[in-house]
Formats: C-alpha cells, structure tokens, sequence
C-alpha cells in the first residue's frame, strides 16, 4: 500500500487535470451566482425590498431545482458515456453559458439572469455524478480517501475564493464586464485542462436511457435501498447538507443580530467555516491509514454536535453593539470561542463527510455508481430545500437565529444515533479505531497483498485478546474472523464481534456442534466472495513463541481452495492483552500508550494443497525475531 501523501496525486496525470478542471468549475459557479446577488441587492435600481429578497430567493431555487429534474437522467448519461469525453463535453458547455451569463449581467436583465442561473444549475447536474464516478476508476482503493479530501477541500475553498472575487468585482467600476470577462477566462480555462483528463470507461455502456426524470428518480431511490450501507449513507450525507445549510444561510442574520458585525465579519466566519471543512477533509487520510475509515464518520458526528452547541453557549443574545468590522469584532471577549467553535464544526464536518462519500464510491455496483451518485444528488438537494424550509417555520413560531442552530445541532445526535442503530458497523468501526490508535501506533509492510476482492483467507500469529482488532481495523476490506467461543463472548469486544459477522469456532471436545457451524459459516462466506481471518495456532500464545498450526485450515481448503494470505504481528506480546501480563501478575491496566507494532503480510499462497506447516513456517519468516 502507498504511504505517499495525498498532495502527490497532484503529480499524476489521472488526478490532477480532473482536480483542477473541478475546482475551476466550482470557483466559476460562485463568482456568477454571489455576482448576481450583489447585482441584484444593490445594483439594480428601483427594487423594493421585498422584490430583493424574492428575487434573492428565486436565485436559488433557480440554481438548486435542475438537480431535481435532470440528476436522474444525468446518472444514466455518465454510466453511459465515457467519462473523460463528457466532461470535456461540460466544459465546452459551461463556456457558452457562462457568454450567456456575460451578456446577461451587461444587460442587468433579471429574467435573463435567472435563465442563465438555472443552465448552471443544470450543467452542475450532470457534472455532479461524474465527479464522484470517476475517482474510483482512476484512483487506487488506499488513494480514495486522499482523492476525496482533496476534491472536498478544493470545492469549499472554490466556493469561498468564488463568492469573494464575485462579490468584489461586481462592486467596482463597470463590475458587470469584470465578472463577464472572469467567468468567460475561467469556463476556458477548465476545457483546456479537461482535455487532460486520461479516458473512463464507461460503467454500462449498453445502457438504455430513460429520459422521464420521475420514473427514473423513483428507480434510482428504490435500487439504492438495496445495499443498505449506501442508502444510509446517501441519507447521512443528505443530512449534512441540511446541517450545513442551515448554518451558512443563517451566519449574515446571525453576525448582525447576535455578533453585531457587519459584511467584514460575515466574510470571516464564513472564511474560517470553510477553512475548518478542508482542514477536516485533508485530516482524513492521515488519520484514516489510506483506508475507507468508517470509524471517522461517528467522530465527525459527534464534534458537529458538541461544537454546534457549544456555538449557543458562545453567543446568544442581542448584540450590544452594532457595525463591527472584523478588528473589532475580533477584539471583543468571547468572539474568538465562537470562531473556534465555527472551525471546529468545520473540521469535524470535513471528517464526517468524507468518508461517507468514499464509502459510496467503493459499496456501489460500478454499472450504477453514477446513478447512486446521480440519486444522492437529489437527495442532497430535496433536504437543503428542506433545510430552508423548517428554518422558516421554526422562525415564525418564535425561535431565534441562536436557538435555530441549537435544534440542528441537537437533532444532529438524534440522527446519528438513528443512523448508527440502523447500521452498527459505523459506530463498531468508530470503537475499533478510537481503540487501536489510541493504544498503538501500528507500521504496517505488504497490505497490498491482501486482495482487493474476491474470496480470500487471511492467517496471523495469535499474541493477545486484540489481535482481531487490530488486523480488522488496518486492512481495507471488511474481515470476518474466526474467532474462540469464550474471546467471542467477552463483554465489549462481544459486540464489536457481532457487529462484525464475527464467526465463533470451539474444539469438538467443548461444543462439537458449534464446530460444525462455523466450518458451514466459513465455507459459505468463501463461496460468497468474502474475506475470512483465521488464527490457526488455535488460541494465544502462551510464551510468546508461534505455536503449531492446527489442521483446520487444511479442512477449509479442501472444500474451498481460495488464496491464503500469510500476516505476523510483531510488539503485542509485551501487550496488556496478552497472557504475559496474567503471567507476571501484572494489571490489565496499559503501562504505555502509543506502543509500537508492527502487521507483516507476505504474498498470497494457493490455497489448493497448501499443507497448515508450509503456512507456519511462512508466517515465523514474517515475524522474525519479535520483540
């Protein structure tokens, strides 16, 4: 596996146009759509307040409602058509309708405006399944999650970077022809670094499109409730974006009302907003180990839920003062908790969300990717109008702005803890992860070996009480392991295990018929396609040493001849989990944190006449000398 930073995909040529070609969309989009708001609210004259905020108002729906009638027909165009093509197709779009919205704002036509905002939206669309089909095909699994923080940093800073240069130029002298100019150069730009972008085959090329966008929506939603961990995923990536939502489309009411801050300190919270989500997103992949890390997503939760509330705590009254600027704003007490508070929302969003997108990415079948994607995206939108929409009546019924984020940050626990109940393998991932890295750190050499998919074994030296754990929580792919009866049932790890579609195993002499099962519950899962993890000394090592490997695992290979991945852990006999310290008489208490070990895993070997000596043997190779 590649231990090289996530920055170095900025070096290869199947990431690196994409990523700019994105990232110059996204910047585009928003220097348009923040130009023609401020246009709108003070530069166009003779508009009543009220024609203001409908019109305001109708700019964004304008934008967001293509996603709800062409996103479904988009997932089927990019499971289609090869992806590189397309895109560039996009961008050769995206040049003429950005010399349309150059026309529109020199005519300063409302109508027109709005046209052109909804054939933004509507290219937006169809880009929004390929961005996110197209990563898996060009990236590695272990470079799925850097890729994704990438993009996701990349687009919130676009976003922020956009609405400022939008902003700023249409406020200068003769700002309608700078933003025409600048939204014309850009939309250039991006096809000519599109044209890059090395070919993506296309997932169903055969595909029979549907073009009626409701029976196809309707298809879409009713396929992703097929695989479960997706659906739940796309719902809990749909409900960040409410929660994000809610948030940014509250801060210019909630700087005046409750900050007393004025345009300078708007532009700040939303900077150091934005700043937290890349920040998060870019966390990811150090944290993760280059891996789908599942276990972040309850951490992003949780901080989206404390500091979210801790932002109530920090700022909840009517402010005293009005028209600060940002010095000033930032020389009041109590001002700097709540953009902490605003950054670490931001983080612990970026942590959240990133994951979640990379999961979808690898739980997908590659012939729908796209139109889960496509789903997702409707989904996304139908809960930021939602958003919109309960923040209004929670306001009329007499909430305020402070109180508004309160509830969201509140039904934010309420949601996860919905999600987790429904899927007990985040919140088991998230255990595992909070354990291993908080009582190890973990160099791992040849994980490569383990196979991507497919039916395979994986076979260690059993040191301690968490040598499960540990395998489970560094090898990419999901592990089902088998595992002694009486460690099975331990308080704690027992529901890890479950959660884990753990495979509980006896000796014939303590329970024959649960021996029976498991040899069942084995072979089915390798006929399945899954990975199983065996420990075929039998039990933990009493002193330390490899002891000898049981013949089961010959009895498993004679009906399923799958590779066989031979790994050794190094450093966990000095462990807290290990019988040394029953042994020495020594507490279960952790006399250091952050241990060293090591996880070895060589080449696969055949399974089919694989005899349990040449195993052992090969795993004593790996292990060496531990120490």
């Amino acid at each position: 596996m590649s231990e090289k930073s996530q920055f170095s995909l900025l070096r290869a040529r199947r990431f690196a146009p994409f990523f700019v070609t994105q990232t110059l969309g996204a910047f585009n989009d928003n220097v348009f759509k923040n130009a023609l708001i401020i246009l709108v609210t003070f530069g166009i004259a003779g508009l009543s307040i009220e024609q203001i905020n409908v019109y305001v108002n109708l700019a964004a729906g304008f934008f967001i409602l293509p996603f709800f009638l062409f996103s479904a027909t988009a997932g089927q165009i990019a499971e289609k058509i090869e992806k590189s093509r397309l895109i560039r197709a996009l961008k050769i779009s995206e040049v003429l309708i950005m010399a349309l919205g150059a026309l529109a704002l020199w005519s300063a036509n409302l109508f027109f405006l709005m046209f052109v905002l909804f054939l933004m939206g509507a290219q937006s669309s169809i880009f929004g399944p390929v961005k996110y089909s197209i990563l898996p095909q060009a990236l590695h699994e272990s470079e799925l999650i850097g890729g994704n923080a990438m993009v996701e940093a990349a687009t919130f800073l676009a976003i922020l970077l956009g609405t400022l240069v939008g902003g700023w130029l249409i406020a200068q002298q003769g700002g309608a022809f700078a933003v025409g100019g600048c939204v014309l150069l850009i939309a250039a730009a991006g096809y000519w670094v599109s044209r890059g972008i090395p070919p993506a085959p296309a997932g169903a090329p055969d595909l029979k499109i549907n073009w009626n966008p409701l029976t196809e929506t309707w298809r879409n939603l009713k396929f992703m409730q097929t695989n479960r961990t997706v659906f739940l995923s796309v719902l809990g990536i749909s409900w960040f974006w409410l929660y994000g939502a809610t948030f940014l489309s509250q801060l210019p009411s909630y700087t005046k009302v409750v900050l007393g801050g004025n345009e300078q300190v708007v532009t700040l919270l939303l900077t150091v907003f934005s700043l937290g989500i890349g920040l998060g997103s870019l966390l990811c992949e150090r944290l993760s180990g280059h891996k789908v890390e599942m276990g972040l997503v309850p951490l992003g939760s949780i901080g989206l839920t404390v500091f979210g509330i801790d932002l109530y705590f920090a700022a909840h009254g009517v402010a005293q003062q009005t028209g600060l600027g940002a010095a000033e704003f930032l020389a009041q007490p109590g001002n700097l908790r709540v953009l902490t508070d605003l950054l670490l929302t931001g983080i612990f969003g970026g942590l959240y969300i990133v994951p979640l997108y990379a999961l979808i990415q690898t739980r997908s079948e590659p012939s729908h990717r796209s139109r889960i994607i496509a789903g997702n995206n409707i989904l996304n939108a139908l809960f930021m109008v939602a958003a919109a929409i309960v923040s209004i009546l929670l306001l009329r019924a007499g909430l305020s702005i402070p109180e508004l984020l309160l509830t969201v940050a509140v039904m934010n626990a309420a949601v996860a803890l919905f999600i987790y109940t429904l899927l007990p393998e985040f919140l088991m991932r998230f255990i595992v992860w909070i354990l291993i890295n908080l009582l190890y750190r973990i160099r791992t050499r040849g994980l490569e070996n383990v196979p991507d998919e497919g039916a395979a074994i994986v076979t260690c030296n059993h040191v301690s009480f968490v040598d499960a754990l540990i395998l489970g929580g560094t090898i990419r792919r999901p592990v089902r392991f088998v595992v002694y009866h009486k460690i099975f049932r331990i308080p704690f790890l027992n529901f890890i295990f479950r959660t884990a579609r753990t495979i509980p195993i006896a000796p014939a002499r303590e329970d024959a018929a649960l021996l029976e099962r498991a040899y069942a519950d084995i072979e089915q899962a390798l006929r399945d396609g899954e990975l199983i993890g065996i420990f075929p000394e039998g039990g933990l090592t009493p002193d330390g040493e490899i002891q000898e490997f049981k013949p089961g695992i010959e009895k498993i290979l004679a009906k399923t001849p799958v590779p066989v991945v031979p790994m050794a852990v190094r450093g966990l006999w000095q462990s807290m989990w290990s019988r040394r310290a029953s042994k020495m008489g020594r507490s279960r208490l952790p006399r250091r944190f952050r241990a060293r070990i090591e996880l070895i895993a060589g080449e696969p070997m055949p399974g089919d006449k694989l005899r349990a000596s040449d195993l052992e043997v090969r795993v004593r190779q790996l292990r060496g000398a531990d120490s």
